[in-house]
């Protein structure tokens, strides 16, 4: 999907292109590729003599690739966004290519982005954009918008993170927890710390996209602030993860001990049945040699007495240990 956003009021207009034609009648500030096809790379080549590398939203690219300028004066940004699924969290390389000061090419002053599925970041932005007159001038505010809201996006995903907690510590520390409940908080509580870790690795990656276009000198006074702003606001959710964290491994531990208290019941109870079942297997051996000459051989109630004799010598012990509460 190819998408161009253009400025009209102060506010950011996106238009759906589904043809050169139609890409030769705006003039955008934003170009942007949600998995392209070979078509609209194609276009885009075609009009603003921007090539697309096919390894260009890859994983496993160099990191000295991710942040540079080239010698027509594309600078090229790539940076990872959250996408906070609910059942598969995940981060989502985007490519961002930008000219700012070659005014041979079309493409001078139009930001460009490539990624392989939707970013609610992008969402946001463009909700925000329809909404908000002024919010962008030029194609460098919509970058930095984006890094802004995706700051945002982590900020309210950690929000939910600390709620699923609070209900994992509600189950967990109201105590008498079954080795059930305790498997489903460890689940629980093992997606929220993988999840925090992903924001925190995002932010990281923000971290250093803002930096980098701090130092290559970009940015205007207004926008040198904004990013400076931006940072702030990463390094308090850094602060923020680092404190979930410390909560997660209390949790964590919590948990854990509940089940170890419960193994211990078990071992405890099994401990105490064999204690209780000594005496009786002790007079069963002794009963059960074969000497020749024992007095109760010839004695008829022989039998019924050592089995009362058995029984009470297992019920007395039990009879103590439930009075001490070690049955508990």
């Amino acid at each position: 999907m190819l998408n161009i956003f253009t400025l009209a009021n102060g506010r950011l207009v996106q238009e759906e292109i589904e043809s050169l034609e139609e890409l030769s009648r705006f003039q955008p500030i934003w170009v942007d590729l949600e998995s392209p096809s070979l078509d609209e790379k194609r276009w885009v080549k075609q009009y603003y003599g921007l090539s697309i590398p096919e390894d260009v939203t890859d994983e496993d690219i160099e990191e000295s690739a991710r942040f540079y300028e080239e010698d027509n004066g594309d600078l090229h940004v790539r940076s990872d966004f959250l996408i906070s699924d609910a059942d598969e969290p995940r981060s989502v390389r985007v490519a961002f290519i930008l000219n700012q000061h070659n005014a041979e090419l079309k493409s001078r002053g139009v930001l460009f982005s490539i990624h392989d599925e939707d970013v609610p970041v992008f969402r946001l932005l463009r909700m925000r954009a329809r909404r908000a007159p002024g919010l962008i001038d030029n194609a460098k505010d919509v970058l930095l918008a984006l890094f802004d809201a995706d700051a945002e996006y982590s900020a309210d995903t950690l929000e939910g993170i600390y709620d699923e907690l609070e209900k994992a510590g509600n189950r967990v520390l109201k105590g008498n927890v079954s080795d059930e409940t305790a498997g489903e908080v460890l689940g629980l509580i093992a997606h929220q710390e993988d999840l925090n870790g992903r924001i925190r690795r995002n932010m990281m990656d923000t971290r250093r996209a803002v930096s980098f276009m701090m130092r290559q000198r970009m940015l205007d006074a207004e926008q040198f602030e904004d990013a400076r702003q931006i940072l702030r606001d990463i390094e308090s959710l850094d602060n923020h993860t680092a404190f979930l964290f410390d909560k997660i491994n209390f949790l964590m531990d919590a948990t854990v001990g509940f089940i170890n208290i419960n193994q211990n019941k078990i071992i405890k109870i099994f401990s105490v049945a064999s204690v209780a079942l000594l005496p009786p297997t002790l007079i069963a051996s002794i009963y059960g040699m074969n000497f020749k000459f024992m007095p109760e051989l010839e004695w008829s109630l022989g039998y019924p007495y050592v089995l009362a004799l058995m029984i009470a010598s297992a019920v007395g012990p039990m009879l103590y240990f439930r009075k001490r509460g070690w049955l508990k």
